[in-house]
């Protein structure tokens, strides 16, 4: 995601940081190259020039010229105009009212089935409300079943509309079902066109007459670009949509869709599509965001995630294990299942703060993702008496390993290494004065 605009501006500040004195000729160059890096990743022309000036008039003020560390102090600029155009502040849904109505519109092919399981797995999950999910998407084949499989994978009852062709019958028969049943939050998926026309208008505006939703969210796919934020502001003439949810941000897009719609159309993005996976949904945070793209990493999201990934029970049996010096294989095993929960290995590299410059040329590939599955089908392979006693894997005992997990005996040994390696470092750190660990890393 947004990597072409993430080397971009790193070479500007790396570039910035290499002069000891800026001078106004510095900064025009450092534009220069940040204009070109946002029309690169198809940020609209107008919301460029805005966002260009508003750096340069503060770029060249005292405030800059007159600094000790000038480069920082671009950068700071430059991340904080970021944030602005980004939205400023976090945007948290109201759920008041019950139920609390929200209703998902775009057009098809944008992800909004699957927003809707995955909203409402994030809403159940992280606010600890009820949602009801509503397919009344009837002009796709098969859109209905496919919510419905979804909201059983995500555990979210789901109304079965299969029988219903009417969608504001459907808004209606679900309005009911949401009052009987004590339901808090009812995520309502309706159609989509591949273009904009009048008939979707109408039936969209005759559904919020009838569902007079709390929210109306445009589900933008990023990979279109600019074509995203069209058709958001578009919607937004027609219907007063209330925020933006933008998805496949996981994918190649550019970041131009981010980086334009909430200055377009004046409405802010609520959540990030990152994945394929149910739990594939963040809220969207301007300022971690900004982090991203400037390759200032983003540990909160960081945090957040591990949090959602590791088992406490787990957690608290490997820290006892630490300290008396008995991580095996099956600790390893875990950490890596932790790690796979967490998502694509690169979006969680991409978290770390100064990781995006150590990162190989073309980024964190399949061919790590591969590395850490083989590593993983290695240890499936061995007996529980093997994973917690690695130094019985003699020779035999390593090809038959390799043979069942489709590896070889040379994986077998590098994977051995790897964790003897990693044995040392946590033997170390068990064995290490806390109050040292914290001045070594500067928390205290």
């Amino acid at each position: 995601m947004l990597e072409g605009l993430q080397d971009r501006l790193a070479r500007v500040t790396k570039t910035l940081r290499g002069e000891g004195h800026l001078t106004e000729y510095h900064i025009d160059a450092a534009l220069r190259e940040i204009r070109l890096a946002l029309l690169e990743a198809d940020v609209s022309v107008e919301v460029v020039s805005g966002f260009i000036e508003r750096v340069r008039v503060r770029a060249v003020g005292k405030e800059v010229l007159g600094s000790v560390t000038p480069a920082q102090m671009v950068t700071k600029i430059v991340h904080e105009e970021l944030v602005t155009l980004l939205g400023g502040e976090t945007t948290e849904l109201d759920f008041k009212g019950r139920p609390s109505v929200i209703m998902l519109v775009g057009l098809q092919g944008s992800g909004k089935t699957t927003t809707a399981a995955k909203m409402a797995r994030w809403i159940k999950d992280r606010k600890g409300l009820f949602p009801l999910l509503v397919p009344a998407d009837t002009s796709r084949p098969a859109a209905r079943e496919q919510l419905l499989v979804l909201g059983e994978k995500a555990k979210i009852p789901t109304v079965d509309t299969r029988n219903m062709d009417d969608p504001e019958a459907i808004a209606r028969q679900a309005l009911r079902e949401a009052s009987i049943k004590g339901y808090q939050v009812l995520i309502f998926d309706t159609a989509g066109r591949l273009h904009i026309d009048e008939e979707l208008m109408d039936q969209l505006l005759r559904l919020k007459e009838i569902l007079k939703p709390k929210q109306v969210l445009f589900v933008a796919d990023a990979m279109t670009g600019q074509d995203a934020v069209r058709s958001a502001r578009a919607f937004h003439e027609r219907l007063e949509i209330t925020g933006v949810i933008l998805t496949k941000l996981d994918g190649d897009a550019r970041g131009g869709a981010a980086l334009s719609v909430r200055e377009v159309v004046g409405k802010p993005i609520v959540y990030a599509g990152i994945g394929e996976q149910i739990e594939d949904l963040e809220q969207f945070h301007p300022d971690r965001m900004a982090g991203r793209i400037l390759g200032m990493g983003d540990v909160l999201t960081l945090v957040e995630k591990a949090q959602d990934a590791v088992d406490e029970k787990k957690a608290r049996r490997l820290e006892e294990k630490l300290k008396k010096n008995k991580f095996d294989l099956e600790d390893l095993r875990d950490q890596l299942k932790s790690l796979k929960k967490m998502g694509p290995l690169q979006s969680v590299m991409e978290m770390v703060p100064g990781m995006n410059s150590m990162m190989p040329e073309g980024g964190m590939g399949e061919g790590q993702e591969r590395q850490l599955r083989r590593m993983e089908a290695c240890i499936d392979s061995m007996t529980p008496k093997e994973r917690r006693h690695p130094q019985l894997l003699n020779g035999s005992r390593k090809k038959r390993v390799a043979k069942g997990s489709g590896t070889s005996v040379e994986e077998i040994n590098r994977l051995l290494r790897q964790y003897g390696q990693m044995r040392k470092l946590m033997k170390r750190l068990g064995k290490a004065d806390p109050r040292a660990l914290k001045r070594q890393f500067g928390l205290g």
